[in-house]
């Protein structure tokens, strides 16, 4: 019995870090951002091949992009799992997180220097959202057995 209440307790810290890392990145000024997307590329140009800039530097435009789908891949992830045995009683709940928080995180960037809201960020957001909560999904129905009905 304990296990089974563990788990959701511990899912539910994981999200609230997870979206407080979304927020807590959006709410970073463009030149804080900024510097830490040129480290993070620049780090990873000595792993993987990145695409190079006309200014001869590994560009950070692909970076943030794989970073906003990879974040929101994880709280799909978190959330599906989450609700994965009520899938069909509480579907509507993890459709409106994903898009609740792409919006919001898109619109806190709205109030900070240097950085702007973009819709094309929102899909990107929701699109790896979407992707972690399928892959989660996925597998529950084939570890668990339990079959996801809408």
């Amino acid at each position: 019995m304990k296990m089974k209440r563990k788990k959701p307790t511990v899912l539910y810290g994981l999200i609230v870090l997870t979206i407080c890392f979304i927020w807590g990145n959006s709410l970073m000024p463009a030149s804080v951002s900024g510097a830490i997307s040129g480290k993070a590329a620049e780090l990873l140009s000595h792993i993987i091949s990145l695409p190079v800039s006309p200014e001869g530097n590994a560009s950070d435009g692909v970076l943030r992009k794989l970073a906003h789908g990879t974040e929101f891949c994880i709280l799909g992830i978190e959330l599906a799992a989450l609700l994965h045995q009520a899938w069909k009683q509480h579907w509507e709940r993890l459709i409106l997180c994903g898009v609740g928080t792409a919006l919001l995180d898109e619109t806190i960037q709205l109030f900070v220097a240097g950085r702007s809201g973009m819709i094309k960020d929102v899909w990107i957001d929701l699109g790896g959202y979407t992707v972690g909560a399928a892959i989660c999904l996925l597998l529950c129905t084939r570890l668990h057995g339990t079959h996801p009905r809408v």
